[in-house]
């Protein structure tokens, strides 16, 4: 059991995340044309806040993590929820080769920062997006190392101009890249504030 597996059950009681996710969505929406004939996969979708926030304007959702608790937790909420249009799918990039399936959208939101090799996994969002669909990468602006403290192996937020010129590198034209939350969390006395981005790419339809 990894630390998502053994967190999931109670990942959806911190009601910041569901505050960022609508968030997210929000900004998603605003960016893409967002339709029920799209097929999404969210990667690292957690508990699926962000897929179920976009669900009903969008026609199926594929909700992929590498966590099976995360996974779990999703699988029970699609059927409580009768949500038809919602499958989870156990899905690593950093161990394989990504689904032959292409999307019409692919979202992640805080999950690139946690990745060992973001290249190779904007790689993979460059294959499994469609000629003219998006790919929507929303994470933490680059910080001090204070957000998850100083025992954290992943990469402290990203620079967005230099993540902007990796996803033109995987094959993806960025469209747009701007603030899409601000996370508040408590650290020693006070609170800090941590911002977020979404950066909007897409895959160029073959001419």
């Amino acid at each position: 059991m990894n630390e998502f597996d053994d967190r999931a059950r109670s990942w959806d009681e911190d009601l910041a995340r569901s505050d960022m996710a609508r968030a997210v969505a929000r900004a998603v929406c605003a960016r893409v044309p967002v339709n029920v004939s799209m097929h999404m996969l969210e990667y690292g979708c957690g508990t699926g806040l962000l897929s179920f926030a976009l669900s009903d304007s969008l026609g199926h959702v594929t909700l992929a993590d590498s966590s099976p608790g995360m996974l779990a937790v999703c699988a029970e909420k699609i059927n409580a929820a009768g949500a038809a249009n919602m499958a989870p799918l156990l899905l690593d990039l950093a161990a394989g080769p990504p689904p032959a399936r292409q999307y019409d959208l692919i979202c992640t939101q805080m999950t690139l920062h946690h990745v060992e090799d973001v290249d190779a996994v904007l790689r993979a969002f460059g294959a499994m997006v469609r000629p003219g669909g998006y790919v929507c990468i929303a994470d933490l602006d680059t910080e001090d190392g204070s957000f998850h403290g100083a025992d954290f192996k992943g990469h402290r937020g990203f620079d967005r101009a230099a993540l902007k010129a990796r996803a033109e590198a995987a094959g993806l034209t960025p469209c747009s890249c701007d603030t899409c939350h601000v996370l508040r969390r408590t650290r020693g006395a006070g609170v800090r504030e941590y911002s977020l981005f979404l950066l909007v790419c897409r895959r160029e339809a073959a001419r």
